[in-house]
Protein backbone atom coordinates (compact mmCIF):
# COMPACT_ATOMS: atom_id res chain seq x y z
CA UNK A 1 0.00 0.00 0.00
CA UNK A 2 1.10 3.60 -0.71
CA UNK A 3 -0.03 6.96 0.69
CA UNK A 4 1.19 10.39 -0.16
CA UNK A 5 2.17 12.34 3.54
CA UNK A 6 3.32 15.62 5.03
CA UNK A 7 6.68 14.69 7.29
CA UNK A 8 5.70 15.90 10.75
CA UNK A 9 9.10 15.56 13.00
CA UNK A 10 12.07 13.68 13.89
CA UNK A 11 11.37 10.29 16.09
CA UNK A 12 13.38 8.19 17.17
CA UNK A 13 16.02 5.08 15.38
CA UNK A 14 16.02 7.62 12.36
CA UNK A 15 12.53 7.81 11.29
CA UNK A 16 10.24 11.18 11.14
CA UNK A 17 6.36 11.00 12.03
CA UNK A 18 3.45 11.41 9.71
CA UNK A 19 0.13 10.39 10.08
CA UNK A 20 -2.58 8.74 7.71
CA UNK A 21 -6.06 8.76 8.89
CA UNK A 22 -4.97 9.32 12.52
CA UNK A 23 -2.58 6.94 12.77
CA UNK A 24 0.98 7.26 13.60
CA UNK A 25 3.40 6.26 10.82
CA UNK A 26 7.01 5.89 11.34
CA UNK A 27 8.91 6.52 8.14
CA UNK A 28 12.37 5.78 7.03
CA UNK A 29 14.68 8.44 4.43
CA UNK A 30 12.23 11.32 5.19
CA UNK A 31 12.71 14.84 6.88
CA UNK A 32 10.54 17.15 8.87
CA UNK A 33 8.30 19.27 6.69
CA UNK A 34 8.58 17.05 3.21
CA UNK A 35 5.85 15.69 1.01
CA UNK A 36 6.37 12.57 0.21
CA UNK A 37 5.32 8.71 -1.12
CA UNK A 38 5.42 5.81 0.76
CA UNK A 39 5.34 2.49 0.88
CA UNK A 40 4.13 0.88 3.85
CA UNK A 41 5.72 -2.22 5.51
CA UNK A 42 3.30 -5.26 5.14
CA UNK A 43 1.16 -6.23 6.80
CA UNK A 44 -0.33 -2.77 6.57
CA UNK A 45 -3.18 -3.62 7.17
CA UNK A 46 -3.08 -4.41 10.85
CA UNK A 47 -5.14 -2.56 13.93
CA UNK A 48 -1.39 -1.70 15.34
CA UNK A 49 -1.52 1.55 17.51
CA UNK A 50 1.35 2.60 14.36
CA UNK A 51 2.60 1.50 11.38
CA UNK A 52 5.83 1.98 9.32
CA UNK A 53 6.85 2.60 5.75
CA UNK A 54 10.03 3.79 3.44
CA UNK A 55 9.94 6.72 1.03
CA UNK A 56 9.96 5.95 -2.47
CA UNK A 57 9.64 9.59 -3.90
CA UNK A 58 9.84 13.06 -2.97
CA UNK A 59 8.01 15.08 -3.95
CA UNK A 60 8.68 18.28 -1.74
CA UNK A 61 12.27 17.80 -0.33
CA UNK A 62 13.66 19.65 2.79
CA UNK A 63 16.74 21.64 2.59
CA UNK A 64 18.38 19.11 4.20
CA UNK A 65 17.85 16.43 1.78
CA UNK A 66 20.79 15.05 -0.06
CA UNK A 67 21.77 12.99 -2.93
CA UNK A 68 22.98 9.52 -0.73
CA UNK A 69 26.99 9.33 -0.74
CA UNK A 70 26.51 6.24 -0.25
CA UNK A 71 23.32 4.64 -2.45
CA UNK A 72 23.15 1.12 -1.63
CA UNK A 73 22.56 1.86 1.85
CA UNK A 74 19.65 4.43 1.00
CA UNK A 75 15.91 3.49 0.32
CA UNK A 76 15.03 0.60 -1.25
CA UNK A 77 12.94 1.84 -3.80
CA UNK A 78 15.86 3.61 -4.76
CA UNK A 79 18.69 0.67 -5.40
CA UNK A 80 19.16 0.77 -1.88
CA UNK A 81 18.55 -1.15 1.76
CA UNK A 82 21.17 -2.38 3.34
CA UNK A 83 21.14 -0.81 6.26
CA UNK A 84 24.27 1.22 8.06
CA UNK A 85 23.69 4.51 6.89
CA UNK A 86 20.10 5.46 7.91
CA UNK A 87 21.01 9.45 7.93
CA UNK A 88 22.53 9.10 4.27
CA UNK A 89 19.88 11.43 2.94
CA UNK A 90 20.49 13.60 4.91
CA UNK A 91 23.17 17.13 5.02
CA UNK A 92 26.31 16.69 7.09
CA UNK A 93 24.46 19.79 8.90
CA UNK A 94 21.39 18.19 8.99
CA UNK A 95 22.42 15.64 10.82
CA UNK A 96 23.83 17.19 13.50
CA UNK A 97 20.41 19.18 13.75
CA UNK A 98 18.54 15.92 13.83
CA UNK A 99 21.31 14.17 16.75
CA UNK A 100 20.66 17.33 18.78
CA UNK A 101 16.89 17.85 18.54
CA UNK A 102 16.00 14.36 19.44
CA UNK A 103 18.68 14.45 22.59
CA UNK A 104 17.04 17.70 23.50
CA UNK A 105 13.70 15.96 23.08
CA UNK A 106 14.32 12.45 25.36
CA UNK A 107 15.89 15.05 27.88
CA UNK A 108 12.25 17.03 27.76
CA UNK A 109 10.39 13.66 27.36
CA UNK A 110 11.95 11.48 29.86
CA UNK A 111 14.29 12.82 31.77
CA UNK A 112 12.13 15.90 32.47
CA UNK A 113 14.67 18.64 31.80
CA UNK A 114 14.81 21.71 29.74
CA UNK A 115 18.10 21.91 27.87
CA UNK A 116 19.53 22.88 24.49
CA UNK A 117 22.18 20.29 23.99
CA UNK A 118 25.63 21.13 21.98
CA UNK A 119 26.90 18.86 19.62
CA UNK A 120 30.47 18.14 18.20
CA UNK A 121 31.36 17.06 14.83
CA UNK A 122 34.60 14.97 14.63
CA UNK A 123 38.08 16.27 13.04
CA UNK A 124 38.15 15.96 9.54
CA UNK A 125 34.78 14.11 9.10
CA UNK A 126 33.30 16.95 7.18
CA UNK A 127 36.10 17.04 4.42
CA UNK A 128 35.58 13.12 4.65
CA UNK A 129 32.09 13.87 3.74
CA UNK A 130 30.64 12.22 6.28
CA UNK A 131 32.29 8.68 5.32
CA UNK A 132 35.97 6.92 5.87
CA UNK A 133 35.26 6.95 10.03
CA UNK A 134 35.00 2.82 11.33
CA UNK A 135 37.81 1.43 12.02
CA UNK A 136 35.59 -1.83 12.58
CA UNK A 137 33.36 -3.48 9.83
CA UNK A 138 31.37 -6.66 9.93
CA UNK A 139 30.16 -7.96 7.10
CA UNK A 140 28.36 -11.60 6.20
CA UNK A 141 29.34 -14.29 3.53
CA UNK A 142 26.61 -14.34 0.43
CA UNK A 143 25.77 -17.95 -1.27
CA UNK A 144 29.28 -17.44 -3.41
CA UNK A 145 31.23 -16.89 -0.61
CA UNK A 146 31.37 -13.30 -1.09
CA UNK A 147 31.33 -10.40 1.98
CA UNK A 148 28.02 -9.16 1.89
CA UNK A 149 24.98 -7.13 3.65
CA UNK A 150 21.55 -8.63 4.20
CA UNK A 151 18.38 -6.14 2.08
CA UNK A 152 16.48 -4.80 4.79
CA UNK A 153 13.10 -6.87 4.84
CA UNK A 154 14.25 -9.87 3.04
CA UNK A 155 16.78 -12.69 3.65
CA UNK A 156 18.98 -11.31 0.51
CA UNK A 157 22.34 -11.07 0.51
CA UNK A 158 23.62 -8.08 -1.83
CA UNK A 159 27.29 -8.79 -2.23
CA UNK A 160 29.63 -5.80 -1.96
CA UNK A 161 33.25 -4.86 -2.82
CA UNK A 162 33.82 -1.80 -0.65
CA UNK A 163 32.95 -0.10 2.59
CA UNK A 164 32.32 3.95 2.71
CA UNK A 165 32.11 4.30 6.09
CA UNK A 166 35.43 2.26 6.79
CA UNK A 167 38.64 4.55 7.09
CA UNK A 168 41.34 3.94 4.76
CA UNK A 169 43.73 2.25 7.03
CA UNK A 170 40.75 -0.85 6.93
CA UNK A 171 40.23 -0.60 3.22
CA UNK A 172 43.48 -0.84 2.87
CA UNK A 173 43.88 -3.56 4.83
CA UNK A 174 41.00 -5.48 2.68
CA UNK A 175 42.58 -4.87 -0.29
CA UNK A 176 45.80 -5.90 1.30
CA UNK A 177 43.96 -9.39 2.79
CA UNK A 178 41.54 -9.69 -0.16
CA UNK A 179 38.68 -9.45 1.23
CA UNK A 180 36.78 -8.75 -1.39
CA UNK A 181 37.88 -11.52 -3.46
CA UNK A 182 36.16 -13.81 -1.15
CA UNK A 183 36.15 -17.35 -0.78
CA UNK A 184 34.67 -17.50 2.52
CA UNK A 185 31.96 -19.83 3.99
CA UNK A 186 28.32 -19.22 2.78
CA UNK A 187 26.91 -17.60 6.20
CA UNK A 188 30.31 -17.55 8.08
CA UNK A 189 30.44 -13.68 10.05
CA UNK A 190 33.51 -11.65 8.40
CA UNK A 191 35.20 -8.74 10.89
CA UNK A 192 37.85 -6.52 10.21
CA UNK A 193 39.35 -4.86 12.98
CA UNK A 194 42.06 -1.67 12.02
CA UNK A 195 42.97 0.61 14.51
CA UNK A 196 43.75 4.03 13.49
CA UNK A 197 47.21 4.74 12.79
CA UNK A 198 48.44 7.41 15.21
CA UNK A 199 51.43 8.05 13.81
CA UNK A 200 54.39 7.23 10.87
CA UNK A 201 55.84 4.24 12.03
CA UNK A 202 52.50 2.48 12.42
CA UNK A 203 52.01 2.47 8.52
CA UNK A 204 55.48 0.72 7.79
CA UNK A 205 55.22 -2.01 5.48
CA UNK A 206 54.59 -5.48 7.21
CA UNK A 207 52.44 -4.12 10.30
CA UNK A 208 50.56 -6.43 11.64
CA UNK A 209 48.43 -4.22 13.86
CA UNK A 210 45.27 -5.06 12.33
CA UNK A 211 42.76 -7.80 12.38
CA UNK A 212 40.80 -10.23 10.01
CA UNK A 213 38.31 -12.56 11.65
CA UNK A 214 35.87 -15.18 10.00
CA UNK A 215 33.55 -16.47 12.93
CA UNK A 216 35.62 -14.97 15.50
CA UNK A 217 38.85 -17.11 14.65
CA UNK A 218 41.55 -15.01 13.32
CA UNK A 219 42.47 -15.01 9.55
CA UNK A 220 45.28 -12.43 9.14
CA UNK A 221 47.37 -9.68 11.67
CA UNK A 222 46.75 -9.81 15.18
CA UNK A 223 44.17 -11.25 17.72
CA UNK A 224 45.62 -8.39 20.18
CA UNK A 225 45.58 -4.80 18.78
CA UNK A 226 47.52 -1.50 20.03
CA UNK A 227 45.40 1.52 19.83
CA UNK A 228 46.93 4.79 20.89
CA UNK A 229 45.36 7.57 22.33
CA UNK A 230 46.47 11.28 23.16
CA UNK A 231 44.80 12.90 25.71
CA UNK A 232 45.67 16.38 26.65
CA UNK A 233 49.49 15.51 24.98
CA UNK A 234 49.53 12.64 27.01
CA UNK A 235 49.88 9.48 25.19
CA UNK A 236 48.20 6.04 26.02
CA UNK A 237 48.75 3.02 24.80
CA UNK A 238 46.24 0.01 24.78
CA UNK A 239 46.37 -3.52 23.98
CA UNK A 240 42.60 -4.74 23.04
CA UNK A 241 41.09 -7.99 21.62
CA UNK A 242 40.18 -7.64 18.02
CA UNK A 243 36.74 -9.29 18.42
CA UNK A 244 36.14 -7.17 21.74
CA UNK A 245 34.72 -3.89 22.23
CA UNK A 246 36.32 -0.62 21.35
CA UNK A 247 35.10 2.94 19.98
CA UNK A 248 34.46 2.31 16.36
CA UNK A 249 35.01 5.80 14.91
CA UNK A 250 38.51 6.68 15.01
CA UNK A 251 38.75 9.71 16.65
CA UNK A 252 36.24 9.02 19.04
CA UNK A 253 38.72 7.78 21.91
CA UNK A 254 40.73 10.85 21.50
CA UNK A 255 37.53 13.09 21.73
CA UNK A 256 35.82 11.01 24.54
CA UNK A 257 38.85 10.58 26.84
CA UNK A 258 39.40 14.18 26.07
CA UNK A 259 36.26 15.97 27.34
CA UNK A 260 36.14 13.16 30.05
CA UNK A 261 39.04 13.98 31.83
CA UNK A 262 38.38 17.69 31.54
CA UNK A 263 34.95 17.50 33.02
CA UNK A 264 36.71 15.39 36.22
CA UNK A 265 39.50 17.48 36.63
CA UNK A 266 37.27 20.62 36.75
CA UNK A 267 34.72 18.98 39.50
CA UNK A 268 37.82 17.55 41.33
CA UNK A 269 39.19 21.32 41.52
CA UNK A 270 42.48 19.96 42.96
CA UNK A 271 41.67 16.94 45.00
CA UNK A 272 45.28 15.72 45.51
CA UNK A 273 43.90 11.89 46.34
CA UNK A 274 40.24 11.26 44.84
CA UNK A 275 38.35 7.64 44.79
CA UNK A 276 36.85 7.20 41.38
CA UNK A 277 34.68 4.64 40.09
CA UNK A 278 34.87 4.09 36.40
CA UNK A 279 31.85 1.75 35.38
CA UNK A 280 31.08 -0.34 32.23
CA UNK A 281 35.40 0.47 31.91
CA UNK A 282 35.45 -1.88 28.83
CA UNK A 283 39.47 -2.20 28.09
CA UNK A 284 40.29 1.05 30.09
CA UNK A 285 39.83 3.87 27.87
CA UNK A 286 38.80 6.24 30.47
CA UNK A 287 40.61 3.90 33.54
CA UNK A 288 43.86 4.65 32.51
CA UNK A 289 43.79 8.53 32.18
CA UNK A 290 41.83 8.64 35.09
CA UNK A 291 44.31 7.02 37.38
CA UNK A 292 47.51 9.09 36.19
CA UNK A 293 45.46 12.61 34.96
CA UNK A 294 43.64 13.36 38.02
CA UNK A 295 44.92 13.85 41.67
CA UNK A 296 48.09 12.78 42.82
CA UNK A 297 46.97 9.94 44.99
CA UNK A 298 44.11 8.62 42.99
CA UNK A 299 42.35 5.38 43.51
CA UNK A 300 40.22 3.56 41.46
CA UNK A 301 37.59 0.70 41.30
CA UNK A 302 37.11 -0.18 37.80
CA UNK A 303 33.94 -2.87 36.75
CA UNK A 304 33.35 -5.11 33.35
CA UNK A 305 31.67 -7.64 32.37
CA UNK A 306 33.65 -8.96 30.02
CA UNK A 307 36.18 -10.93 31.06
CA UNK A 308 38.16 -10.76 27.91
CA UNK A 309 37.77 -6.86 27.92
CA UNK A 310 39.08 -6.85 32.01
CA UNK A 311 42.03 -9.13 31.13
CA UNK A 312 42.98 -6.20 28.58
CA UNK A 313 42.43 -3.66 30.66
CA UNK A 314 44.57 -5.61 33.78
CA UNK A 315 47.02 -5.52 30.63
CA UNK A 316 47.31 -2.25 30.22
CA UNK A 317 47.37 -0.78 33.67
CA UNK A 318 50.71 -3.66 34.67
CA UNK A 319 51.98 -2.19 31.58
CA UNK A 320 51.56 1.83 33.03
CA UNK A 321 52.98 0.19 36.92
CA UNK A 322 49.33 1.38 38.10
CA UNK A 323 48.97 -0.79 41.45
CA UNK A 324 45.94 1.73 42.65
CA UNK A 325 43.45 0.47 40.38
CA UNK A 326 41.02 -2.59 41.21
CA UNK A 327 40.04 -3.94 38.07
CA UNK A 328 37.34 -6.10 38.21
CA UNK A 329 34.98 -8.45 36.14
CA UNK A 330 31.30 -8.74 37.15
CA UNK A 331 27.79 -7.40 36.77
CA UNK A 332 28.06 -3.73 38.32
CA UNK A 333 25.52 -3.80 40.24
CA UNK A 334 26.40 -6.82 42.54
CA UNK A 335 29.98 -5.81 42.41
CA UNK A 336 28.93 -2.64 44.04
CA UNK A 337 27.02 -4.35 46.74
CA UNK A 338 30.38 -5.64 48.51
CA UNK A 339 33.03 -3.12 47.88
CA UNK A 340 35.76 -2.80 50.34
CA UNK A 341 35.65 0.63 52.84
CA UNK A 342 38.66 2.58 50.98
CA UNK A 343 36.81 2.08 47.67
CA UNK A 344 33.11 2.76 48.86
CA UNK A 345 32.97 6.61 48.85
CA UNK A 346 33.55 7.69 45.58
CA UNK A 347 34.33 11.63 44.77
CA UNK A 348 33.58 10.88 41.47
CA UNK A 349 31.55 8.26 39.22
CA UNK A 350 32.62 7.82 35.66
CA UNK A 351 30.13 5.01 33.67
CA UNK A 352 29.50 4.16 30.23
CA UNK A 353 27.17 1.19 29.83
CA UNK A 354 26.04 -0.36 27.32
CA UNK A 355 22.68 0.78 25.01
CA UNK A 356 20.24 -0.02 28.00
CA UNK A 357 21.73 2.31 29.97
CA UNK A 358 22.94 1.65 33.69
CA UNK A 359 18.99 1.22 34.75
CA UNK A 360 17.57 2.71 38.23
CA UNK A 361 19.31 0.13 40.70
CA UNK A 362 22.79 0.86 39.60
CA UNK A 363 21.61 4.74 39.41
CA UNK A 364 20.28 4.47 43.01
CA UNK A 365 23.39 2.56 43.89
CA UNK A 366 25.61 5.57 42.70
CA UNK A 367 23.28 7.80 44.74
CA UNK A 368 23.96 5.90 48.04
CA UNK A 369 27.79 5.82 47.70
CA UNK A 370 27.99 9.90 48.31
CA UNK A 371 29.44 10.99 45.20
CA UNK A 372 29.41 14.80 44.35
CA UNK A 373 29.60 14.13 40.69
CA UNK A 374 28.80 11.69 38.21
CA UNK A 375 30.03 11.40 34.41
CA UNK A 376 27.44 9.77 32.22
CA UNK A 377 28.57 8.54 28.84
CA UNK A 378 26.05 7.67 26.85
CA UNK A 379 25.40 5.89 23.44
CA UNK A 380 21.40 6.06 23.55
CA UNK A 381 19.46 9.25 24.44
CA UNK A 382 16.39 7.29 25.89
CA UNK A 383 18.00 5.31 27.95
CA UNK A 384 20.01 8.65 29.09
CA UNK A 385 17.12 10.42 29.70
CA UNK A 386 15.62 7.61 31.74
CA UNK A 387 18.39 7.51 34.03
CA UNK A 388 18.53 11.07 34.25
CA UNK A 389 15.13 11.14 35.88
CA UNK A 390 16.44 8.75 38.24
CA UNK A 391 19.29 10.74 39.11
CA UNK A 392 17.35 13.68 39.81
CA UNK A 393 15.11 12.13 41.89
CA UNK A 394 17.95 10.85 44.03
CA UNK A 395 19.41 14.15 44.40
CA UNK A 396 21.28 15.73 41.69
CA UNK A 397 21.34 17.97 39.03
CA UNK A 398 22.13 18.23 35.01
CA UNK A 399 25.27 20.42 35.45
CA UNK A 400 26.21 19.94 31.96
CA UNK A 401 25.53 18.13 28.49
CA UNK A 402 27.36 17.51 25.18
CA UNK A 403 26.75 15.68 22.16
CA UNK A 404 29.71 14.12 19.63
CA UNK A 405 28.75 13.19 16.50
CA UNK A 406 30.78 9.98 16.68
CA UNK A 407 28.52 7.81 14.00
CA UNK A 408 27.89 9.70 11.10
CA UNK A 409 25.48 8.96 8.57
CA UNK A 410 23.66 7.23 11.25
CA UNK A 411 20.96 8.27 14.16
CA UNK A 412 23.25 7.39 16.70
CA UNK A 413 24.56 9.77 19.03
CA UNK A 414 27.12 9.84 21.84
CA UNK A 415 26.27 11.98 24.76
CA UNK A 416 27.99 13.36 28.28
CA UNK A 417 26.47 13.95 30.64
CA UNK A 418 27.55 15.77 34.28
CA UNK A 419 26.01 15.43 37.03
CA UNK A 420 26.72 17.07 40.25
CA UNK A 421 24.81 17.09 43.54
Amino acid sequence: MQAEVRIERYADQGRCVAHIDGRVVFVRFALPGELVRIELDEPHDRDDRFWTGEVIDVIEPSEDRVTPAWPLAGPLAMGGGVGGADLVHVSLAGQLRWKAITVSEQMSRLGHVEIAVPIERMPKDEDFGGLNWRTRIEMIADENGLPSMRRRGTHNRVAIDTMPLATHALLDVAQREHVWDGGFEPGSQIRLSVPEPRDVASDAEGNDNYAVLVDGELRAGSQLLTEQVTINGRTFTYRVDANGFWQVHRQAPIALGTYVIDQVNNQLQGLTAPVIWDLYSGSGLFTLPLATMTGERTRMLSVEGAPIAVKNAQRNLRAMNLNDVDARTGDVSRTLDRLPAHLAKPNVVVLDPPRAGARAKVCRQIAASGAAVVVYIACDPTSLARDTATLIAEGYRLSSIRAFDIYPMTHHVETVAVFTR
